[in-house]
């Protein structure tokens, strides 16, 4: 029998500013992120839906966001440690020229 895990969002890089959601998750819920050899809490300060992005860290608009250890695009307003990230804070980098 296989156990359930005991975190709610996993961080797959030390690096990384975003963790992502393994379950849906409620505003002003404390939940377990799996870092690398670590679990560490962290409140969600909004609802984030499954396999969407939450900031472990605060972000400033221009600073990069990690994921996987690689930068997925840059901060596009204030992020907030627990908010969701996504396409209204968040801008891809890719195909630029």
């Amino acid at each position: 029998m296989t156990l359930a895990p005991t975190w709610d969002a996993i961080v797959l890089d030390e690096a990384d500013g975003v963790a992502t959601a393994l379950r849906p998750l409620e505003a002003g819920q404390t939940i377990h992120l799996r870092y690398p050899g670590r679990i560490a809490e962290l409140t969600v300060s909004e609802a984030i839906a499954l396999c969407h992005k939450v900031a472990v860290t605060d972000l400033e608009p221009g600073e990069p966001v990690r994921k996987y250890g690689e930068v997925i695009g840059e901060a596009s307003a204030p992020i907030r440690r627990g908010a969701w990230v996504h396409v209204h804070n968040l801008r891809s980098l890719r195909g630029r020229g």
